[in-house]
């Protein structure tokens, strides 16, 4: 079945008239953006990426851009009141209206809270979390193993997809190098900050019953077939 023909049969957000505000929780490396990604596209709602928005703000130069950079450098998560205002900004698109899955956001209960708080103002809410859960030692591999060309940029990964040469770029022959965000200290740093922050936001939307938990160390197929029937529900099977 294509991607056209099950959106078609889903139509969530588009055909009940209704709002679908989704949150997707995981640690750095869990696969978050490639499913939340391909899920909101399925459902018909919008993907708001948190990362996407601090890249975009660096690519730009802004003061904001600039000083999340200095952040993200050192593994650290950017301060709630930062976040929050670009996230929310964000929300107020067209694109939104219809429902949203967030991803990377929020990283703390304050976050949560503010989230909560803003949404309410507007008569919406969330309305289901979901957290991918993988081993941790598979994450470290995943997020420390990523190698960059210093002549053409050529990424490569020495789990998915290595050079043929080690250190040396297949493409023109330039040496491999890694960033400081992709080293394992960097790494390890990266899941702790992840872990301490995040699992009393896990917490948070447990205590309101809207929190479940889809294995994210399955194949990517069986990943994302797992997260639609979490948001879309058992009766829009396909």
């Amino acid at each position: 079945m294509t991607l056209e023909s099950v959106s078609d049969h889903v139509g969530v957000a588009g055909k009940r008239g209704a709002t679908l505000n989704v949150v997707l929780m995981g640690p750095p490396g869990a696969g978050k953006g490639t499913q939340a990604g391909t899920v909101a596209e399925l459902v018909g709602i919008a993907h708001v990426a948190s990362g996407d928005l601090f890249r975009e703000a660096v690519k730009l130069g802004t003061d904001f851009g600039k000083l999340a950079q200095s952040y993200m450098d050192r593994g650290e998560l950017v301060p709630d009141d930062l976040t929050v205002g670009m996230v929310m900004a964000r929300l107020q698109a067209a694109d939104c209206r219809n429902g949203f899955v967030l991803d990377g956001f929020p990283r703390t209960v304050n976050q949560a809270r503010a989230l909560d708080d803003n949404l309410r103002r507007e008569s919406r809410k969330i309305d289901k979390v979901i957290d991918l859960d993988v081993p941790e030692e598979a994450l470290l591999a995943r997020l420390s193993g990523r190698w960059l060309c210093k002549v053409c940029h050529t990424s490569y990964h020495t789990m998915f997809s290595p050079p043929t040469q080690e250190g040396v770029c297949d493409r023109c022959g330039g040496e491999l190098y890694q960033r400081i965000d992709d080293k394992e200290e960097t790494a390890r740093h990266r899941l702790s900050v992840y872990f301490d922050a995040t699992g009393p936001v896990l917490d948070y939307y447990r205590h309101a019953g809207i929190l479940s938990e889809v294995r994210g160390d399955l194949p990517v197929a069986e990943v994302m077939d797992a997260l639609r029937r979490r948001i879309v529900g058992a009766e829009h099977d396909l």
